[in-house]
């Protein structure tokens, strides 16, 4: 699939990229090389094959799902910044 000079410039145009014209034939060029080979990817037969998300299998490390009560609560305070009757105080950054 050969891209015309119109269509490369069109293409320079949208992705806000400068191209000066004596420039122009060798964009459409590698643009056309470009969807040439995405035209061979999309005669590749892929039934079957399950689609992957990382080239390596990979299992998530999964802990129980149990319920606490997320500690000690001046174990828990005693990290922070500042804290006000039991709780965490924070600055106001709404006003």
């Amino acid at each position: 699939m050969g891209l015309s000079l119109d269509e490369a410039r069109k293409v320079a145009h949208l992705a806000r990229i400068h191209v000066e014209e004596d420039e122009l034939p060798a964009i459409a060029k590698e643009l056309s090389g470009i969807l040439d080979f995405m035209g061979q990817l999309n005669e590749v037969d892929i039934t079957g094959i399950v689609p992957m998300t990382s080239v390596t299998p990979m299992k998530l490390k999964l802990r129980q799902d149990v319920v606490s009560t997320g500690g000690d609560k001046e174990v828990v305070l005693s990290n922070a910044p500042l804290s006000e009757q039991g709780f965490f105080a924070v600055p106001k950054v709404v006003e």
